[in-house]
């Protein structure tokens, strides 16, 4: 008679390591053996598959997070992935973290996320969070997270020699990255907001897309951006065709781009435009795209075309701020233009904040921030790659920071205009490089920006009188002008046939209309 098996509790690696093996096409019934479990834990290893990859993806690859044979979640699981997100988000980019502000940050996120109930950021809570998360204790000390040099440097060598091996060209080589946009987000000293922004009717913006850069090496060919939001279809796109925008759009809930997201972007947006790319210059349709490790992706195996020539290959842990391109500064500048275009497309209306904030959508912004990733110049994202490739030579002439550029301009610009005549270098730079809870970014609350319920509703005009304000023989005014050219901009987001610059000059007129009306309201008072 056979004895009772010993029960086995597997580690969060063992558990990858099967989830592997049955991709290969080991069976049920070699792996109960090989591991001492029974073949039903198998399957049900097979079953929470995407729960345990997302698990090990979002915790901190350099601890001991492998180790762990639990996955015990959070009270509070959307503010976990967002802290978690947050937490690597600043590790890649080398600031330092402490548990105080780990604490005030959480608070922050459970806050702008609308969440209910007692949530107390207490030294219990954080001590859990870095428990789930393998977050080693240097980490909470205000220690600075520094990349790791060494993985870094031994990547670019290996790397090098790939590109060599395989013979690839620059035009051959990509990097794609994400980031979190806020993009309703406007600095709150300047615009007059000074002796506002304290008042109970303002607060930090939580309204966030994610955004995924994507070029080559030479920086001649930049994919369409790659934006998801929560909404499959928001209300400002109204009958839009998502076909017809600037960008390739995608809906998740989560707050990175997730696996199956990524892979549907990979295979339907990113093979065929690099194949057709490619082709048009006279290169083997052969291509590899670098990624950040840890991977929101599948693995390097499913991520490949059909013929095998267009694969990925994934950075090692902890050195994203050391050499993934698009965090050389190639983000940060996608950044620094949409800020910037909000920012003078709000000068351009000229009407106060409120009604600014009211009339800003989420499809405004798609606009605006596929703008601002067709103004970053080649050579921008050229330098990004200069730590991949060492020896390559930089370009002669001197070396031109954007960013520093476009914040000189456009503190110009403001110091100029009504009741932004404080405004000085320094706000504009902060206001660039801030982040979301930044008290230098403020935005509206709903009920700040709505309609004082005192005054009486505003009569709306008929389908006879607007017919009448269309008649040439009569005036037009900026209200029917207005109306009529957002009905146009709704008809031309229907359309496939219709080129981007249409629909911009579209709402530059637009703009013009807002701001004629603004200057006569104020005439009127």
């Amino acid at each position: 008679m056979l004895g009772k098996r010993k029960r086995v509790v597997l580690t969060i690696k063992d558990k990858l390591d099967i989830i592997k093996k049955l991709e290969e096409g080991i069976s049920f019934k070699k792996l109960s053996v090989v591991y001492g479990i029974g073949e039903s834990t198998v399957r049900d290893i097979k079953k929470n598959k995407e729960r345990i990859i997302n698990y090990a993806n979002s915790s901190d690859p350099t601890s001991g997070v492998s180790k762990r044979k639990s996955m015990k979640s959070s009270t509070y699981e959307e503010l976990d992935r967002v802290m978690i997100e947050w937490f690597n988000q600043q590790k890649t980019e080398g600031i330092p973290v402490s548990g105080t502000i780990c604490a005030k940050q959480a608070k922050f996120f459970f806050d702008a996320l609308g969440m209910e109930g007692d949530f107390n950021a207490s030294s219990g809570w954080l001590t859990r969070f870095k428990q789930r998360h393998g977050i080693p204790k240097a980490a909470g000390k205000g220690t600075k997270l520094k990349g790791d040099e060494t993985a870094a440097r031994e990547f670019c060598g290996n790397f090098q020699e790939f590109v060599e091996r395989e013979n690839l060209q620059p035009e051959q080589i990509y990097g794609a990255d994400q980031t979190g946009l806020f993009w309703k987000c406007l600095p709150s000293r300047t615009l007059a907001f000074e002796t506002e922004q304290s008042a109970s009717g303002y607060r930090s913006s939580r309204e966030r897309i994610i955004i995924m850069c994507c070029a080559n090496a030479t920086g001649l060919h930049k994919l369409n951006l790659c934006v998801v939001g929560k909404a499959k279809k928001p209300r400002a796109f109204k009958g839009a065709d998502l076909s017809n925008l600037p960008v390739t759009y995608f809906s998740q809930k989560s707050a990175w781009i997730e696996h199956s997201v990524f892979r549907q972007w990979f295979e339907k947006y990113f093979v065929p435009q690099v194949q057709k790319h490619l082709k048009s210059k006279g290169l083997l349709e052969k291509a590899v795209l670098l990624l950040d490790f840890p991977p929101a992706h599948p693995d390097e195996e499913l991520l490949r075309s059909d013929d095998g020539r267009i694969i990925v290959k994934y950075l090692p842990p902890n050195v994203t701020s050391l050499i993934q391109p698009m965090s050389q500064g190639v983000l940060a500048t996608v950044k620094r233009y949409y800020r910037a275009g909000l920012l003078q497309k709000y000068m351009d209306e000229g009407i106060d904040p409120r009604m600014f904030w009211k009339n800003l959508t989420v499809l405004d912004a798609i606009y605006e921030v596929s703008r601002a990733w067709n103004m970053v110049k080649s050579s921008t994202i050229t330098k990004a790659w200069k730590k991949l490739f060492p020896g390559s030579e930089e370009s002669s002439g001197m070396n031109i920071d954007e960013g520093a550029i476009l914040a000189a301009n456009l503190a110009t610009v403001l110091q100029n205009t009504e009741d932004c005549e404080h405004v000085d270098l320094e706000t504009i730079d902060q206001w660039f490089d801030s982040r979301s809870n930044d008290s230098s970014c403020q935005v509206l609350t709903d009920s700040e920006g709505a309609e004082d319920p005192a005054k009486p509703a505003e009569h709306k005009p008929s389908s006879k009188t607007r017919r009448a304000d269309l008649n040439p023989e009569k005036h037009i005014s900026h209200k029917a002008a207005l109306e009529w050219t957002e009905n146009l901009l709704d008809y031309l987001e229907q359309q496939d046939d219709m080129l981007l610059s249409d629909k911009l000059v579209l709402r530059r007129l637009r703009t013009i209309i807002r701001r004629k009306q603004k200057i006569q309201n104020n005439k009127s008072r």
